[in-house]
């Protein structure tokens, strides 16, 4: 099968390939999913030349185990995000435990993209972005970071307490604090830009 064939197949067609140590049917599967999940264990572990280490291992992994994809379970694309986050906080509770710096600034993405696909409804997803930024970073810095891990970095309230070293009920109480504090500052209008 050619590169252009591979193409056009969809992710559940190309796992079997994969499985079968396909490479052409893997620089597709790459192609597609690489960019994501990238972006992800960025955003996971707050280091670029870690999350390149986290994508790469993640990504092999599925090269090598290619034939553990089970569609009855979900999209391809969900299944590769899941290993990258697994990799990432294994990645996380090996470096002594450190919670990561999340960067949760889409605004630069939006800056990228051609002027001609903003749109209404991008602009008012622009400006809610901005607003909640701007009451986030308005928190005490104990309860932005929970915040953070739990939203931006998809993290479990126990996932949350294991990486900072903190007890399950604190960080819940930092979350419910923090999130009452956005709410009252979005209210009112009230935030930092």
């Amino acid at each position: 099968m050619t590169l252009a064939d591979l193409q056009r197949l969809a992710d559940e067609d190309l796992m079997p390939r994969i499985a079968a140590k396909d490479p052409l049917a893997f620089e597709v599967f790459y192609d597609r999913h690489a960019g994501a999940a990238f972006s992800l264990a960025y955003r996971v572990v707050g280091n670029r030349q870690a999350a390149e280490d986290v994508t790469q291992e993640a990504l092999i992994s599925i090269w090598r185990s290619g034939a553990r994809f089970d569609r009855a379970r979900g999209s391809v694309r969900a299944w590769t995000l899941g290993i990258v986050r697994n990799r990432a906080i294994d990645f996380l509770r090996k470096d002594s435990g450190r919670a990561p710096k999340l960067a949760f600034d889409a605004e630069e993405l939006l800056e990228k993209r051609p002027s001609e696909e903003f749109t209404d409804a991008e602009a008012l997803k622009r400006e809610t972005a901005r607003e909640v930024r701007g009451a986030v970073s308005g928190l005490p810095e104990d309860q932005s970071r929970v915040i953070q891990l739990a939203f931006f970095g998809g993290f479990s309230h126990s996932e949350i307490a294991e990486m900072l070293n903190e007890p399950l009920g604190t960080i819940k109480g930092r979350m419910r604090l923090g999130m009452e504090k956005i709410r009252a500052s979005l209210a009112e209008g009230v935030y930092e830009q």
